[in-house]
């Protein structure tokens, strides 16, 4: 074959391979294009939409706490704050330096954004301060543009209108920590608060609500244009609270005058608990807005405790408030009868020891009523030691002591009723009947809050297993709560709870009660009651016989605790209220000097206010009580 002829075959070989390797690099880029434009175009449409819409989420709404009226006890009021986002700056540092010039920072707030910055998404807005005063605010508005990543943000903040005086309930918000991160975004925008403390943590997951979204459209810089779309997302829903606002404001007003109290006020047939005030208090507000170092110092080391809610975390001895209990416990078992007598010289003797009655003198023979009335030691000594610890133990939980109640806050504590096993399991030693007089006077190792206090007295009132609550599901409907909730009996025999109610209104209302200068004088409001002090510090026989060191010399924190419980109106029991006034108890008066007038003062006021039904005014209310006693006599100082 010629030569010519091989080079033609040749080069049109080639060419024809060039031709299809060109056509399947056509075919391919073509193909590839296809794919790009028709296949996969929403993706790089949303894509190229990413590059200039940046999608931010809302904080929801926190919704709001009302008290059983509608009265807002807890809501939200807008806040400006300046916000540095990571990804949108080139160094942090050299942002803050320049914020810096316009307003305050302090060193703590710089090393947070520093921190918040390094363990949050770079995209979520990091604050550098919050509560912005409108000129600040104004400074760094004309100052944005030449701060890149930094934007001003209006949001909510958690507001309480009535302040530190339902401090205790309401609890308070705060930002998130570091341990409570999940994942969840939400959880890590700046704004965003979760309950703390009370019912804001309680009801933490009904009160965030929902998140929102923002599109907002962004220039090359970042720099925000207009916002495109928005979604609000869901409020948070309202919670309901059976506290009435009120008789909130008026209890803490009343016990403002003690160092250090604890008092709350019940509705004895639903549970309700109409008050609850802790004092020393403190101002939510300052946890939602931000707490310095100073002022969290400040609470946390002061010696009255104002962030512990001592209505149900205080333990205290229950001194004579307590004895009720063992009257009952004495009754049910046999032990002892109405008309059983006790003759009391002023002590009693077990083995080496006495045990003394708080009258020095004695009060002579006694049978039940008079030994209510008059809260004898060595009658309740000799009772207890008849029931026996296991029937006092018994008895003593079947009124809701020794255990936490159920209450639908956080923090509450169960107190604690010794027992033989509990003696045995902690100390490895047998129970002594010693062990029983004392707990025989709500002495020795018995523990109790204000709130199980109260609950006794409620269960005494009404015969029935009532239980505490906060929450309500509704407002209160007009005229009241038609159907109140039915609670199991009490499994007491209705005639012994009759006597022991007897005897609490002699407490209060016969001459010779213990309380008897505290009672109500209108007779359709008369209260019945038991009073109660509960030793901090032993003092001596000796110490007071000789006066060695008058009570009223004692430091503060030595001093008996007066307790005081008491329920109205005698004959159709409504309401209850217990009070503690910590380290009260001087110069021999105890409960019934220091507390009683205060639980006067607050079912006075709650029966006239009547929140249970709403009725404002007192002649509504039937004469139920006895008529008034007279003036004459006295008080005695025992408690």
């Amino acid at each position: 074959m010629p030569r010519d002829t091989q080079q033609q075959k040749f080069l049109t070989r080639r060419a024809a391979l060039l031709a299809g390797g060109q056509v399947l690099l056509t075919g391919a880029l073509a193909a590839r294009l296809y794919q790009l434009q028709v296949f996969e175009k929403d993706r790089y449409r949303l894509m190229a939409e990413e590059n200039r819409i940046n999608l931010r989420f809302l904080v929801p709404p926190r919704g709001r706490i009302f008290d059983r009226f509608g009265v807002e006890l807890a809501n939200n009021r807008q806040n400006y704050r300046v916000v540095i986002v990571p990804e949108e700056t080139a160094d942090i540092t050299t942002a803050l330096n320049a914020i810096g010039r316009l307003i305050d920072i302090s060193d703590a707030d710089r090393h947070r954004v520093l921190r918040d910055a390094k363990r949050k998404h770079a995209f979520v807005p990091v604050v550098v301060r919050a509560n912005l005063s409108w000129q600040e605010m104004a400074r760094i508005e004309v100052a944005i543009p030449e701060l890149p990543g930094v934007a001003i943000e209006q949001g909510l903040l958690r507001n309480y209108p009535y302040g530190p005086n339902a401090a205790h309930v309401l609890g308070y918000v705060a930002a998130v920590s570091e341990k409570e991160l999940n994942g969840d975004p939400l959880l890590e925008l700046p704004d965003f608060r979760i309950g703390k403390a009370g019912v804001e943590k309680a009801q933490d997951l009904k009160l965030r609500g929902t998140a929102g979204t923002s599109q907002v459209e962004v220039n090359a810089y970042g720099r925000a244009v207009r916002e495109i779309a928005r979604n609000d997302g869901q409020p948070g829903q309202d919670v309901v609270l059976g506290l009435d606002a009120a008789m909130q404001e008026y209890v803490t007003k009343r016990c403002s005058n003690e160092q250090s109290v604890a008092c709350v006020l019940l509705d004895a047939l639903t549970g309700d608990i109409l008050a609850l005030v802790s004092s020393p208090s403190y101002d939510p507000m300052l946890f939602s807005a931000g707490l310095t170092q100073a002022t969290w110092q400040d609470l946390s080391t002061d010696p009255r405790n104002p962030l512990s809610n001592k209505v149900i975390a205080g333990l205290y001895p229950p001194g004579s408030t307590f004895k009720p209990v063992v009257a009952l416990a004495a009754l049910e078992g046999g032990a002892i009868t109405p008309d059983t007598t006790i003759s009391c010289p002023g002590y009693v003797e077990l083995g080496d020891a006495t045990f003394h009655c708080w009258q020095h003198g004695g009060h002579g023979t006694l049978r039940l009523h008079d030994a209510i009335k008059r809260s004898c030691d060595v009658f309740f000594y000799e009772t207890a030691r008849r029931a026996g610890i296991d029937r006092l133990a018994a008895m003593a939980r079947r009124f809701g002591f020794g255990q936490q109640l159920g209450l639908d806050i956080t923090g509450e504590r169960g107190g604690l009723i010794p027992d033989r096993d509990w003696k045995l399991t902690t100390t490895g030693a047998a129970w002594q009947q010693g062990e029983t007089l004392n707990t025989g006077i709500g002495q020795g190792s018995v523990l109790a809050t204000p709130l199980q206090i109260a609950t006794m007295a409620a269960r005494l009132a009404t015969g029935r297993q009532i239980v505490p609550h906060l929450v309500r599901k509704e407002r209160l409907p007009p005229g009241g709560d038609r159907r109140p909730p039915s609670f199991a009996p009490l499994g007491v025999t209705p005639h012994f709870v009759s006597l022991v109610l007897d005897g609490m209104n002699a407490v209060v209302n016969e001459q010779g009660g213990t309380a008897y200068a505290a009672r109500i004088t209108e007779p359709a409001f008369s209260m019945g009651g038991k009073s109660g002090t509960s030793q901090v510090r032993r003092i001596t026989q000796y110490e007071r016989d000789h006066g060695l060191r008058p009570e009223s010399e004692i430091p503060w924190k030595e001093r008996d605790h007066a307790l005081f419980v008491a329920f109205a109106p005698v004959g159709s029991p409504r309401y209850v209220c217990a009070t503690v006034v910590e380290h009260g108890g001087i110069e021999g008066g105890g409960g019934s000097a220091v507390a009683a007038p205060i639980v006067r003062d607050v079912l006075l006021e709650a029966q006239k206010r009547d929140p249970a039904r709403r009725v404002p005014q007192p002649d509504s209310v039937a004469q139920a009580a006895p008529p008034a006693l007279p003036e004459s006599g006295g008080r005695a100082p025992g408690g």
